[in-house]
């Protein structure tokens, strides 16, 4: 599995209807409103490299209100969190 993070900067009356359009995209995860030099950051997760481009590159980028966006491809996830809620399958 392939996941990338993107930064969005989005006009700023269309925050929250921009996050409701792209998480409808196919291969958007989750989308988050932040603080900071960014508006929303978008989570994509995939399959293969080609299906990034075409939810990055042909979908997300395609979104009327969004001004600028910056892409980071995750190598490898460290999190506590999950490993706790794997092993805490079927503990009951």
């Amino acid at each position: 599995m392939i996941t990338a993070f993107t930064h969005v900067s989005v006009e700023p009356d269309r925050i929250p209807e921009t996050a409701e359009e792209i998480s409808a995209i196919e291969g958007i995860s989750e989308v988050y409103s932040v603080t900071g030099d960014w508006d929303l950051i978008v989570v994509a997760r995939v399959r293969r490299h080609e299906d990034l481009e075409r939810v990055i590159a042909d979908r997300l980028s395609k979104v009327a209100s969004i001004r600028d966006t910056t892409t980071q491809i995750a190598f490898r996830a460290y999190s506590q969190h999950d490993l706790d809620a794997a092993f805490a399958l079927g503990g009951d």
